[in-house]
């Protein structure tokens, strides 16, 4: 009999310990364009800045999703943390000083972009062999609860801390890479096999990734799909704060509509492993689709602020079903060797329309009427809805998949 998930003690050290690196990550994170615009006080540096951290992830992240799969995940993920406590006090000190320029910050940006890159994947790699298959699901679930919250947590606080000075967010952040390195050390991994390869393979080894992705009709269509709503989505939600913000809505209020998001993204990652046990694969995943097409159009008749944010906690409720599903499914169906491979391909394509959505939003807000601008987000992501519920390959998608295909069967470290 396997131990339940709340008693496993390598998934709670995990679990801890990556919440509080998330929670530092998003203290600073909400500080660090706060610090630019005082140094610089200029719009375009503080964008520049945050567009460094994604820029960093999005360059190295085919690249790191091989190295994890040749290196040991968990040692990678202690350097990872190490290198990010370091990076943010040699931020913090620099403030302690009064010897920091933009420069420096972007210096700092980049090397937590790339850290993040490396570890996330690495985590991912990693669930499989410290959770049993029958859990994998409810420990998805979880770290999207555990993502959610540590958003909230560290946005409320960074801002809070930044008012009182502007060195303690990042201080808070150093902080928790060192208590999660901390927890790092007590995680206990089972060993894994591993081929050493020359180091000239590396670049097919990267290949191997975007091809396994590929070949896997699931998982191809899967990916096509989230990046595209991801995309129409985040355009949308950019779109509703350059409403609020035009309509005069109180930046505070601004705020609590954006950070509703996160509590309907909370509740939903608490629901999801029921709901994933309860729908089809097919039903879990464009249930998603179909909630945000319908909601959309919905802030055509609300007020900006509050109003809308129940509408991004409703769009965000059923998302962590569906990622329960899509990823159980592609952790379990990937071989081990190639996992960190496959979180990677798929993390950057998600960046990538996060990095677009934003843009396209800021395009919709230049160039259409409020009105047009929400329809045209409504469209696309109604079309990506039909495709969705007619596309052959998830229609025929079945939990019973997830028993076939090349699966290694070593755990995975």
């Amino acid at each position: 009999m396997s131990t339940s998930l709340s008693r496993n003690r390598n998934y709670r050290l995990l679990w801890v310990g990556q919440a509080l690196s998330e929670a530092g990550a998003s203290a600073s994170m909400i500080a660090l364009p706060l610090l630019v615009l005082l140094l610089t006080d200029s719009a375009a540096a503080s964008g520049l800045v945050l567009g460094a951290s994604a820029a960093a992830q999005l360059v190295v992240g085919l690249p790191a999703g091989a190295l994890v799969d040749r290196w040991n995940r968990r040692t990678v993920m202690l350097v990872c943390e190490a290198v990010q406590a370091l990076a943010v006090a040699f931020l913090v000190a620099g403030l302690w000083w009064q010897a920091v320029g933009v420069e420096h910050v972007v210096v700092v940006v980049i090397v937590l972009g790339v850290c993040r890159a490396l570890s996330e994947p690495a985590e991912e790699a990693l669930l499989p062999a410290i959770v049993p298959e029958p859990q994998l699901s409810d420990a998805v679930a979880m770290n999207a609860a555990r993502g959610y919250l540590g958003q909230l947590s560290g946005t409320a606080v960074g801002g809070v801390l930044f008012g009182l000075s502007r060195l303690l967010p990042f201080a808070v952040e150093a902080v928790t890479h060192l208590a999660t390195f901390v927890s790092l050390l007590f995680l206990r991994v089972p060993p894994r096999q591993r081929k050493p390869a020359p180091l000239s393979r590396f670049h097919r080894e990267v290949g191997e990734g975007l091809r396994w992705v590929w070949t896997q009709p699931v998982v191809r269509v899967v990916a096509f799909c989230a990046v595209g709503l991801n995309l129409f989505f985040q355009a949308f939600y950019l779109l509703m704060i350059a409403i609020a913000h035009q309509r005069g809505v109180p930046a505070g209020q601004i705020g609590v509509m954006g950070a509703m998001l996160g509590v309907g993204g909370i509740l939903g990652a608490l629901v999801a492993p029921r709901l994933h046990r309860a729908l089809r694969p097919h039903r879990a995943i464009v249930a998603v689709f179909w909630a945000i097409t319908f909601l959309i159009p919905v802030a055509l008749f609300v007020d900006p602020g509050i109003p809308t944010g129940v509408l991004f906690a409703a769009a965000a409720f059923l998302a962590p079903t569906a990622n329960t599903t899509i990823t159980t499914y592609q952790l379990l169906l990937t071989p081990d060797e190639l996992r960190g491979r496959l979180s990677s391909v798929m993390g950057v394509a998600l960046g990538v329309a996060s990095i677009a959505g934003p843009a396209v939003g800021g395009l919709l807000v230049d160039f259409l009427t409020p009105a047009q601008a929400i329809l045209t987000c409504a469209g696309g992501a109604g079309l990506l809805t039909i495709y969705a519920t007619l596309n052959p390959t998830l229609r025929r998608f079945s939990r019973e998949e997830t028993r076939t295909g090349d699966r290694a069967d070593a755990p995975a470290e």
